[in-house]
């Protein structure tokens, strides 16, 4: 990063790409590629590729991206909206930040967790 750039500004809405605002989005959600990836049901290939704006998500894959990351559709495409820029924390917030994050990863834990019992689930199902 930059000297003259900071943790805090590291979203320059003049400056960015879908691909730099697709992989600060992905770090600030505390996913490495192979994870979003894997969540998405793509190759990290792919990933890379729209990280490094060779090409572009189709819609129905651009929608899960932003739920996946928390941020908007507009933001994604275009950075005009707010999103996924942090704003500084107070100290006294440090805990009930690790809180927040500790409660997302429980529930990737449990989605992923859903997602293969509903895919065991359909297989039952789809059996004469």
């Amino acid at each position: 990063m930059p000297d003259d750039q900071t943790d805090e500004n590291w979203y320059d809405p003049d400056a960015t790409t879908f691909g730099d605002r697709l992989t600060g989005a992905r770090e600030a959600a505390g996913l490495n590629q192979a994870e979003l990836a894997r969540r998405l049901g793509i190759n990290v290939k792919t990933l890379r590729a729209w990280e490094n704006d060779q090409s572009e998500p189709r819609a129905n894959r651009l929608s899960m991206l932003c739920g996946l990351l928390n941020v908007s559709l507009v933001w994604l495409l275009t950075g005009a909206a707010v999103g996924q820029t942090p704003a500084p924390a107070d100290e006294g917030d440090g805990a009930l930040l690790a809180e927040v994050e500790a409660l997302r990863r429980e529930a990737s834990v449990l989605s992923d967790r859903l997602g293969l019992l509903e895919s065991r689930l359909r297989a039952r199902l789809a059996r004469p």
